[in-house]
């Protein structure tokens, strides 16, 4: 995992594969080099999972998963994962993700501003 930075929230891999302005801001404004990123095993699931997906999108999601980690969910992960959501609530993925974040180290991109507040204040 070395040189790995950032975090991708599920959100900024949505943006940055539809090519959202607001996402590819973030991510000059960040100087973040997609070899500087990760992904959380989570995000994975929610990208793949979605029941409307396309043939061709689910192929750019593969693509673009080949070519970042995925950082795996692990017995840490899910301990820090309890502590986080029942401290801050939300979400039971959002808690995932900022547990991955946390544990590795990483600072999360994401466009969730409540999701980043409550990551500040754990």
């Amino acid at each position: 995992m070395t040189g790995i930075k950032f975090l991708l929230d599920t959100n900024i891999v949505i943006g940055l594969l539809k090519g959202h302005k607001a996402v590819l801001q973030l991510l000059e404004q960040k100087d973040c080099l997609l070899s500087e990123c990760a992904v959380s095993q989570i995000t994975r699931m929610e990208l793949l999972s979605y029941p409307l997906l396309t043939h061709d999108e689910e192929n750019k999601i593969n693509q673009f998963l080949s070519a970042i980690s995925v950082l795996l969910l692990d017995q840490v992960i899910e301990q820090t994962s309890i502590k986080y959501r029942r401290k801050q609530g939300g979400k039971l993925p959002d808690a995932i993700i900022a547990a991955t974040a946390l544990n590795y180290h990483l600072k999360l991109l994401t466009l969730d501003k409540k999701m980043l507040q409550q990551l500040n204040t754990y």
